[in-house]
C-alpha cells in the first residue's frame, strides 16, 4: 500500500493475518488529527474516551451524541490520508434498531466518519448487519466494554472464565457474520485476544490484550502521558507532555510577571 494511499475499509480488511499491523489512535481535535494524520497512523479514532480525557468524567457514560458528532466533525478537517473512526456513545444504539441506525447515519452525515464503533457481542449483531446493508461500515469492540462498566463492576479484565471466553468468542464471530470490517479486542488475556484473531476473518485491534492482534489502538492523551499519574499496564508512554506542557506554563508565567514577555521583538511598532 503506497504510504500516502487512502486507507479504507478494503484496504485495513487486506491486512489481516499479515505483517503489516495496523496502527490505531484517537483524537478530538483538528491539531492532533492532523498530526496524527501526517504521522502515518492508519485509523484515527474519535472515541468516547473523550468523556474520560477530555472532559473529565468518571467513564464514558455522559457522551452524548451531539458531543460525538461535534467531535468527529472537527477531526475530519485533520484528517486526509487515515481511516476516520467514531464511536456511537451511550444509548444511542442499545434501545432499537432504528435509534442505531439513525445515530450511525448522523455520525456519517453531520460528523463526516467514514465508519462507526459500536460495543457488543451477539447482542448487537443485528443492529451491525442493518447498519451495513445500509451502507454503513461498522468496527465492533468486544472484551472489557466501557459503556458497560456498571454492568461489569468496573474496567476490569475480561474472559478469564470459561463462561466469559466462550462469550466474547461467540460474539466477536457473531459480529463478525454480521458484517464488520475489524473489531476492537479490549482487556482479555493475550491467549484469547490471539484466539479470537486466529478465528475471525477481520482485523482484530487490541488495546491491553496483546501483541497477537492485527492491529493496535491507544487512547492519545496515554500514549503522550498528558495524565501523568494515569498509567494502566497496557499504556506505553511515548512522550511525558504533561510534565512538559506544565514547565511551559509556567515559564510563560514567570516571563510574564517578570516583565520578560513580551520582549521588543515580539512587539508591533
Amino acid at each position: 500500500m503506497p504510504p500516502d494511499a487512502k486507507v479504507t475499509t478494503a484496504a485495513l480488511r487486506a491486512r489481516k493475518g499479515t505483517a503489516d499491523r495496523i496502527a490505531v489512535l484517537t483524537a478530538y481535535d483538528v491539531v492532533f488529527a492532523r498530526l496524527a494524520d501526517e504521522a502515518g497512523i492508519d485509523v484515527v479514532l474519535v472515541g468516547d474516551s473523550l468523556g474520560m480525557v477530555v472532559q473529565g468524567e468518571r467513564s464514558t457514560l455522559a457522551v452524548t451524541m451531539d458531543e460525538m458528532v461535534y467531535h468527529s466533525r472537527i477531526v475530519s478537517r485533520g484528517v486526509r490520508r487515515a481511516h476516520l473512526v467514531a464511536d456511537l456513545p451511550f444509548m444511542s444504539y442499545q434501545a432499537s434498531v432504528e435509534d442505531g441506525m439513525h445515530a450511525a447515519g448522523r455520525l456519517l452525515k453531520e460528523g463526516r466518519a467514514e465508519a462507526v464503533k459500536l460495543e457488543g457481542g451477539v447482542e448487537v449483531a443485528e443492529l451491525v448487519h442493518r447498519l451495513v446493508r445500509a451502507g454503513i461500515p461498522v468496527m465492533g469492540h468486544i472484551g472489557m466494554t466501557p459503556q458497560s462498566v456498571h454492568q461489569l463492576g468496573g474496567f476490569k479484565v475480561q474472559g478469564r472464565t470459561d463462561a466469559q471466553r466462550a462469550q466474547i468468542l461467540d460474539g466477536a464471530r457473531a459480529v463478525t457474520d454480521a458484517g464488520a470490517y475489524a473489531i476492537v479486542i479490549e482487556a482479555v488475556p493475550h491467549v484469547l485476544a490471539a484466539e479470537i484473531t486466529r478465528a475471525v476473518s477481520v482485523p482484530t485491534i487490541g488495546i491491553g490484550a496483546g501483541v497477537h492482534c492485527d492491529g493496535q489502538v491507544m487512547v492519545m492523551h496515554d500514549l503522550l502521558g498528558l495524565e501523568p499519574a494515569w498509567k494502566p499496564r497496557f499504556v506505553r508512554r511515548y512522550a511525558e507532555m504533561g510534565k512538559a506542557v506544565g514547565e511551559a506554563f509556567a515559564a510563560y508565567a514567570a516571563d510574564v510577571r517578570a516583565g520578560r514577555f513580551p520582549a521588543p521583538e515580539e512587539t508591533y511598532d
